[in-house]
């Protein structure tokens, strides 16, 4: 359903976006780059709001809204979802002579972020330690922590258990929003996170399955799976539409809202660390964004000079690019890596 809803509302969302002017123009600190991306100039932009109306809907007409596990994510969609479309129309206003290119300062959008996440976390705890107050002789997963390889869990204090959450969702939006620099990158590297955690979802909320795989059960948890598929379906249809040569980008208003939803079943699965390998990809391109700053600015000599680089470009998919990769092989490879990272994500399951 949601891959239809994309599909069907794509053409007649990317010629509004065309007619409000909508369109990005790629400006980076290295020429050569800008030159390489002059081609993406005006390309509309902000085609985030088709995965936000296809996940919404899709979730409304088949999840169980009684759910509260649903109904918070209902809420980070559309949260995140607004923040992003924010931050896209001050900074594509830019091109018809309004507003600044640079959007929202980053600081604000981290407070945003935070304070979202928060909300969601808190809400998420009471409701966890309310669902498993039932279930005689069972540890509370919300109470614990759990990393891939090993079956039994560390004791989660609560303050831990909000800071985890808010540093998994926010985390998780910022890698995606880095990762969505080339065209059908983000949306396929999503597809295939959604697909490990659609998997996971379903059996942490079984307990014969999750008793099986000695995963922790979590209760009311398995009508997630419903909205990891609407996530896999919209990144399906937005890749129609998003595929080399691109004709449309998801921007801010797709990228935040996917990352935090991924960020934030991970939490409700309780499998944060395994987001980690699952979303290899992610970290790999918010990783190289953060080495490159740490170097630059250690090796940043007094007197006002430059520093050194690891990296001719980060985040990393522009590193190969401007190594002489077609744009095309850079986000193919990155895809099979993706899918290596979701393979031996869901190996360890496995292993334990």
């Amino acid at each position: 359903m949601s891959f239809l809803i994309v599909l069907l509302l794509g053409p007649r969302m990317i010629r509004f976006l065309i007619r409000k002017k909508l369109g990005d123009r790629p400006e980076f600190d290295h020429a050569h780059l800008n030159e390489l991306t002059r081609y993406k100039s005006n390309t509309p932009t902000m085609g985030g709001i088709l995965i936000v109306i296809a996940i919404f809907s899709s979730v409304v007409l088949f999840a169980n809204l009684r759910n509260m596990y649903i109904r918070i994510s209902l809420v980070v969609l559309v949260m995140y979802g607004a923040l992003g479309g924010v931050d896209d129309w001050i900074k594509l206003r830019h091109s018809a002579g309004k507003g600044t290119r640079d959007g929202l300062k980053m600081w604000e959008k981290i407070v945003f972020q935070i304070g979202f996440a928060l909300l969601a976390a808190v809400f998420t705890y009471n409701h966890g330690a309310q669902a498993a107050s039932g279930l005689q002789g069972m540890q509370n997963p919300a109470h614990c922590f759990y990393f891939p390889f090993k079956a039994e869990p560390i004791h989660l204090p609560r303050i831990w258990y909000l800071f985890i959450t808010i540093l998994t969702m926010v985390g998780a939006c910022n890698a995606v929003n880095l990762t969505d620099g080339m065209d059908g990158l983000a949306s396929g590297c999503m597809l295939i996170c959604s697909a490990v955690f659609l998997t996971l979802a379903w059996i942490v909320g079984v307990v014969e399955w999750s008793s099986f795989l000695k995963l922790p059960f979590v209760a009311n948890s398995a009508e997630i799976a419903v909205l990891c598929s609407s996530m896999l379906g919209a990144c399906m249809g937005f890749l129609w539409y998003n595929a080399h040569p691109a004709e449309v980008f998801m921007g801010d208003t797709g990228s935040l809202p996917l990352g935090a939803l991924v960020g934030y079943v991970a939490v409700v699965t309780r499998q944060e660390m395994l987001l980690l390998i699952a979303g290899g990809v992610f970290v790999m391109e918010a990783g190289s964004v953060l080495l490159q700053i740490g170097y630059f600015k250690l090796t940043k000599p007094a007197g006002g000079m430059e520093g050194k680089r690891l990296f001719r470009c980060a985040p990393l998919h522009h590193h190969f690019h401007l190594s002489g990769w077609a744009e095309p092989k850079v986000v193919a490879r990155l895809w099979v890596l993706g899918l290596i990272f979701a393979a031996v994500a869901l190996a360890t399951l496995k292993l334990r």
